[in-house]
């Protein structure tokens, strides 16, 4: 029998809703739910299985049905199939509750005493879904006068504002947890020995040139004494390694070379020289830095 949507589209249709509100609702981070969770692929699976072997079994339901029909039910259904959606009976009725008109045989008893022109005038009521909607205005209006005007609720420009500080927050909060992410701003000292560690790899690898190993300053500056030229913080030396030293003669910039976590590693690696004296240090250089008490 012939149906407004086709079987395959049902399917489709009916599957790809489900599909969507599984995705949604399933938490998978930044992979899809049907290739991190195997059960997911398989209930979709089963899903669409499902959908397929109920319409097959309604469409052979459907194929009985119609062969124990007489032949004058066959052609009253089959005249009835061939007709357009806007000719069903259901629709018809559909328009009916929506506008309320009236046949054109009635006009004769709508007529106004209007005339302009030739024109007439008919008296014909309003669609009720214009007056649904004239109604849900006037409710929507008396909250929103409530909610704004009495209430005082927050405008775009408040919620905007709200929206932005929460962001900065969300934000500041992640960047905490971001280590690739990590800047001269939220940067911490690390002291557990497996992190100086790997900033003592580092710092052999990439500084030990102009620093020498043991941190006594050769090309660079002495790192164990209590000098600096540009900050002895962890939030200085890490901007320092960062962004390099003074134009001209200072060092280089690392950032396009070591990741955030790395030059915080060396960063701590070289606070933790200090006061180590090594044999021939470099003299002092800079002035003498003291943490500020924040």
């Amino acid at each position: 029998m012939k149906k407004l949507i086709p079987a395959y589209l049902r399917v489709l249709i009916i599957f790809f809703v489900i599909f969507g509100v599984t995705e949604y609702f399933v938490d998978s981070g930044d992979r899809p739910a049907f290739i991190k969770y195997p059960m997911v692929s398989l209930f979709l699976f089963v899903f669409l299985f499902l959908l397929i072997a109920i319409e097959i079994t309604i469409s052979a339901i459907d194929n009985v049905t119609y062969q124990l029909l007489t032949d004058d039910q066959k052609l009253k259904l089959e005249k009835e199939n061939s007709k357009s959606f806007r000719e069903k009976q259901w629709y018809k009725k559909l328009m009916q509750s929506l506008t309320k008109t009236e046949p054109i045989e009635n006009e004769a008893g709508l007529l106004l005493n209007h005339d302009y022109d030739g024109i007439k005038e008919l008296d014909n009521n309003l669609p009720p879904w214009w007056v649904y909607l004239f109604y849900a205005c006037i409710v929507f209006s008396a909250v929103y006068l409530v909610k704004f005007e009495i209430l005082d609720g927050d405008n775009q420009e408040m919620e905007l504002k709200k929206e932005l500080a929460q962001a900065k927050i969300d934000v500041a909060e992640y960047m905490k947890n971001a280590p690739d992410l990590m800047d001269e701003k939220t940067v911490t000292l690390l002291t557990d020995p497996a992190d100086l560690a790997k900033g003592e790899t580092l710092f052999t690898t990439n500084c030990a040139a102009c620093h020498r190993a043991d941190g006594g300053g050769q090309i660079g500056p002495n790192l164990t004494d209590e000098n600096w030229i540009l900050g002895g913080g962890i939030k200085d030396i890490f901007h320092t390694i960062s962004n390099g030293g003074r134009d001209g003669k200072g060092m280089i910039a690392w950032k396009g070379t070591l990741k955030p976590k790395e030059i915080q590693a060396v960063s701590s690696y070289i606070l933790s020289l200090k006061g180590s004296n090594p044999k021939d240090a470099k003299e002092a250089e800079g002035e003498l830095w003291v943490e500020e008490n924040k």
